[in-house]
């Protein structure tokens, strides 16, 4: 199913919760927000074949020269960012470390093929001094990790949530986890114009719940995916993509490799359902749209928000 979870993650989820709930209205809550800890779950991927020599994750900046353009039946329009920066994040996930990781190098490698300046930085070095230096300027940043979104059964703490789970200190391991919410967010990242972000594998991001936790209500849902984009979209995205358990590469394919439309962009995914579909207009960004696509009633793993009319020719255009 594609939303079954590791049984050892449920565990800890669980775990977690329970003594978030014992901590409930002590002095300890917001040191155990703030500590490492992995207080929100990722969302796990579909089976895929998981390299096991990546779990090593040392920061990897690397510029590429201009790769030769892909076969595609597309044709892009000729204008285009000298070279577009693809910024490409892995938080501390314990055991799913080097899978999210083995997927971030796919997403390099594909965007380095079409000719992008690709940074990697990959857990256990993902801090936010590191990750916020690198961002400056990127048209694409795509994060892979812990999702701590709003509203949950946590405090709603801006500075905890709707943000990136890093690594709370360099070279200790792969569950050293802190949050950066938005309030971080919106302070230190500072995207290029037009930049497109992606969050793949969050917990909440795209509307979902936390692995073993049920399902959410749509309203619910629909909060969840406007905070999160408006945290991002503070920080100067124009389009936040969140793909809890699905593959994101469709999304570098269409900013590449066409002249589609963001909302367009979205639908060309070959996990799209539309039978569940809906759009709403969002509450936290004046003139924003997001587009939700549950593949089952009440299953929340896809969504788009943003200024959905930008295209790809634009997002390469950048400045």
């Amino acid at each position: 199913m594609l939303d079954s979870a590791h049984g050892a993650q449920r565990a800890s989820h669980r775990l977690f919760r329970s003594l978030l709930a014992a901590l409930l209205g002590s002095t300890a809550l917001l040191a155990l927000i703030a500590a490492p800890a992995a207080a929100a779950s990722h969302a796990t991927a579909t089976a895929r074949a998981a390299n096991p020599s990546v779990a090593s994750a040392a920061a990897i900046p690397s510029t590429a020269a201009a790769a030769s353009a892909k076969a595609s039946t597309a044709k892009p329009s000729t204008a285009t960012t000298a070279q577009p920066k693809v910024v490409l994040v892995v938080g501390p996930v314990g055991p799913s470390t080097a899978e999210y990781i083995a997927d971030a190098r796919r997403l390099a490698e594909q965007a380095r093929e079409d000719g992008a300046a690709v940074t990697e930085l990959y857990s256990p070095n993902a801090t936010w001094a590191r990750v916020a230096a690198a961002t400056k300027g990127a048209n694409l940043l795509i994060y892979l990790g812990h999702g701590n979104g709003w509203p949950s059964p946590y405090p709603g703490i801006p500075a905890f949530t709707n943000g990136m789970g890093l690594n709370a200190s360099a070279g200790h391991g792969n569950d050293n986890v802190r949050y950066y919410g938005e309030t971080y967010v919106e302070s230190d990242i500072h995207l290029a114009a037009n930049a497109v972000v992606i969050l793949n594998h969050l917990c909440y991001a795209s509307g979902n719940n936390e692995w073993g936790a049920g399902n959410p209500t749509k309203a619910v849902a629909i909060a969840r995916v406007d905070n999160y984009g408006a945290s991002f979209m503070k920080a100067g995205a124009r389009a936040v993509f969140a793909e809890g358990i699905t593959d994101p590469a469709y999304i570098l394919d269409g900013l590449f490799r066409s002249d589609s439309s963001m909302s367009d962009l979205f639908w060309s995914s070959s996990s799209a359902t539309h039978r569940w579909s809906f759009a709403f207009d969002s509450k936290k960004t004046a003139g924003a749209m997001a587009l939700m696509d549950p593949y089952a009633p009440n299953r929340y793993y896809r969504s788009v928000i943003g200024d959905l009319s930008m295209t790809a020719a634009e997002w390469r255009a950048g400045d």
